[in-house]
């Protein structure tokens, strides 16, 4: 009980859950208290089962079947429970007193009791709990040594097809199947416990295959089986570790795991959490199988990835380059990858060298990933290559010529002290783009985009006018440009005005009421309010019946 109080639960559940945990007071119920341990519902999104542990090895720690929970996180359900507890703290330890003498009159009575007695008792269990008559037919089984009949029972326990309609588990009865399936995985596990962990391994890898096949099937949303195939996986691990299988076999297995004999996505085996059963013998052979898949399909993922994964464990940097140069991308991500394990293998200039390939290797300048412009523009920086990061912001924009390419050359050029020639060179591209576009509906934006940003407002509005832009942009300029320009600036504002009062909507009330105010401003400043106010009372009259925006407008004063 020491340390069980509300800043406890608020340590181990974070202020977030605990703060939510507030408003699930209500929601438990069935609360028992034993020895060191109490049980409750609690009733959130679904029904969950929450166990606290008062008196663990690490203090107070808790158990929920939510998925918050199951990924071992002290969640609100927990936080509820803990709560509930300590408002009736002064009785707990009278419960967990009256707990401790109900299980010693238990054990008491039970031990009293025949033979006969007993297994009446146990029948009278068993067929009125199917989970527990479940578990003792598997026990049965296991003891018999009748592998046949504990395979055919945990293949029963796989199987969908009671839980399916129309051959698929709906998301309602997923956690039941899941449960069922657990109680298979859970079975497999006591083999190894019973001194069979040979049979353990084989029914082990069985159910993996059943498990790839029921997956495909199960709306598996919360990941109820996500925590079975994990569970199944420490199970073979388990089961592998008192067998001490061949490693040849073992690291045959292991790799026809890893490259897809079982395509669940669900029992993630790490070859590595076997090495030191495999031992060098088995490590070898897992090395030389990989290899030999590798080789056999340079571009295949899980071939690429296993192998990666065991040249990153031995430290093997040539290795893992050599699995990605077998497969690189047109657009350079791949040597930007090489280029980071390089950096990380403290070995910057062959980094350098093939982030340079990457650039130089593009099939299309305009597909390059951004990241690796990125990474040079850094490191010839880093190296005060000024113009070398100019030139390749340059041919970067000239590909992609958008705003943010237009922006970095900037941020380049400005560094290299060069941005007057540069912008003169980059607005020149956008202008040409422009007037190739001023027939379409959109005109050149990336030109008034860039010469917004540049603060040039009079050039921006004179391409605006020259080329066309859109409404947006028109709406930017107008608002930059008021001041100085309050005529232009009223036009826009009118016209974009315009279209607006033949809609409805409060968006559409929030957006007119804006230009409203706007429009208002421009009056102001050019003297004329009079025209302002006829220009508002005959829009006032058309729009009357607009309950919403005649109230948007008297709220601003309109």
């Amino acid at each position: 009980m020491e340390g069980f109080s509300e800043p406890t639960l608020r340590a181990l559940a974070g202020s977030r859950s605990f703060e939510r945990g507030l408003g699930y007071l209500d929601a438990v119920s069935g609360v028992e208290v034993g020895d060191g341990w109490v049980t409750a519902s609690v009733h959130g999104t679904e029904r969950y089962e929450v166990e606290l542990t008062l008196d663990g090895p690490g203090g107070l720690s808790g158990e929920c079947d939510c998925p918050y929970g199951m990924e071992g996180n002290f969640c609100k359900h927990l936080v509820a429970l803990g709560l509930t507890v300590l408002a009736q703290r002064e009785s707990l330890p009278r419960q967990r007193k009256a707990a401790r003498d109900r299980a010693q009159d238990l054990d008491g009575w039970l031990s009293g009791l025949s033979k006969d007695e007993l297994l009446a008792l146990v029948q009278e269990q068993i067929g009125e709990d199917r989970k527990l008559r479940r578990r003792l037919e598997l026990r049965a089984a296991s003891a018999r040594g009748d592998l046949a009949a504990v395979r055919a029972r945990i293949r029963d326990l796989l199987d969908v097809s009671p839980f399916a309609q129309y051959g698929y588990v709906e998301y309602a009865d997923a956690r039941a199947y899941a449960d069922q399936a657990g109680q298979a995985v859970s079975a497999i596990g006591a083999l190894t416990g019973s001194g069979r962990a040979d049979d353990a391994i084989t029914l082990g890898r069985e159910a993996m295959k059943l498990l790839a096949d029921a997956v495909e099937n199960v709306d598996d949303s919360d990941g109820w089986l996500g925590q079975v195939g994990a569970d199944l996986a420490d199970v073979h691990l388990e089961a592998c570790r008192a067998a001490c299988p061949d490693p040849e076999e073992l690291a045959r297995w292991l790799v026809g795991h890893a490259l897809g004999d079982v395509d669940d996505g669900l029992t993630d085996i790490d070859p590595l959490d076997y090495e030191d059963l495999l031992g060098e013998e088995g490590m070898a052979v897992l090395r030389k199988l990989a290899v030999e898949a590798w080789r056999g399909n340079r571009r295949g993922w899980a071939e690429k990835y296993l192998m990666e994964h065991l040249a990153k464990a031995g430290g093997d940097v040539d290795t893992v380059i050599a699995v990605h140069a077998a497969d690189l991308s047109p657009s350079g991500h791949t040597h930007l990858v090489i280029a980071h394990e390089l950096d990380t293998a403290r070995r910057p200039d062959e980094a350098l060298r093939w982030a340079e390939r990457g650039i130089q290797d593009a099939r299309d300048p305009a597909a390059v990933d951004t990241a690796l412009i990125d990474y040079l523009c850094d490191r010839y920086a880093q190296a005060d290559r000024l113009p070398d990061a100019v030139a390749l912001r340059r041919d970067h924009f000239g590909a992609r010529r958008t705003l943010l390419a237009y922006q970095q050359l900037r941020t380049a050029a400005r560094a290299a002290d060069c941005w007057p020639t540069e912008r003169e060179g980059a607005l020149a591209l956008l202008r040409a783009d422009a007037e190739r576009q001023q027939h379409s509906r959109y005109g050149g934006p990336a030109l008034i985009d860039a010469l917004l940003d540049d603060k040039d407002i009079d050039a921006a509005w004179q391409a605006a006018t020259e080329t066309g832009a859109h409404d947006q942009q028109w709406l930017t300029l107008a608002d930059q440009a008021r001041a100085t320009r309050p005529a232009d600036a009223l036009g826009v504002y009118q016209r974009l005005a315009e279209p607006l009062t033949k809609q409805t909507g409060n968006a559409i009330y929030e957006q007119l009421t804006s230009l409203l105010l706007s429009i208002r401003d421009c009056h102001r400043s050019l003297g004329t309010q009079d025209e302002f106010t006829t220009y508002l009372t005959a829009l006032r009259a058309g729009q009357k019946r607009k309950r919403n925006l005649m109230r948007l407008l008297d709220q601003h004063g309109l």
